[in-house]
């Protein structure tokens, strides 16, 4: 028999998430969800194919440092897309369920035209579920909507989550409810973080990332 506790754990959550969707008072995300073990077998670094990852990565006090240049490769040599320098979550690929990231990322001022953040993996071809992009200074949807204004040079609080069956994607940035949008199918998704040029991009890149969490609803 379910506990008291597991059976008024996602009438909490949903409280709370009503709360800070009609106040913009922030809640903690992971509510309801089971962190799974993150550790180096759990991700990848994908960066310009010619160079080595020390030269466009490093990780120091807890800290993921990620910068690239306009100019640079992409990360194989036949690939048709922008330069790059992400994290790549490969230890926890899904089809189904529902699936969150959280992390603290870092965005200085003069980065602009790049995706900070990603879903990977959806249908109809398109390549992804979502993308967080800045432009100038402010956190966007592709470049659709407005998410946050005035990110740089600050840390902030990103959660993700990703109801695959639902197909619904949520954005919480310091635990406030900020934007939901419509999944785009797919087979499989994972998560990334870093800096993947995008339109308009500025000549460096950089992001940072710290406190990197991978969530499951169980």
């Amino acid at each position: 028999m379910a506990s008291f506790y597991q059976l008024a754990l996602p009438f909490a959550f949903s409280f709370l998430l009503l709360i800070s969707q009609s106040t913009g008072s922030p809640i903690d995300p992971t509510i309801g969800f089971t962190q799974l073990p993150f550790n180096t077998s759990h991700y990848h670094i994908q960066k310009p194919y010619n160079l080595p990852v020390t030269y466009r990565y490093s990780f120091l006090n807890g800290i993921h440092k990620l910068w690239v240049y306009a100019t640079d490769n992409p990360l194989s040599k036949n690939s048709p897309t922008k330069p790059r320098t992400e994290i790549i979550i490969s230890g926890y690929n899904y089809s189904s369920g529902v699936w969150q990231f959280e992390g603290y990322g870092y965005v200085p001022c003069g980065t602009s035209g790049v995706c900070i953040m990603q879903v990977f993996g959806a249908g109809g071809g398109h390549n992804t579920t979502l993308m967080l992009r800045v432009y100038n200074g402010t956190l966007y949807y592709y470049r659709d909507s407005v998410i946050v204004p005035n990110i740089y040079d600050r840390w902030f609080r990103v959660n993700v989550i990703h109801d695959v069956d639902a197909s619904k994607v949520k954005v919480y940035i310091d635990g406030v409810l900020m934007y939901e949008a419509h999944g785009r199918g797919g087979e499989f998704h994972y998560f990334k973080c870093g800096v993947y040029a995008q339109d308009d991009d500025s000549y460096y890149m950089e992001s940072r990332w710290k406190g990197i969490k991978i969530l499951k609803k169980i």
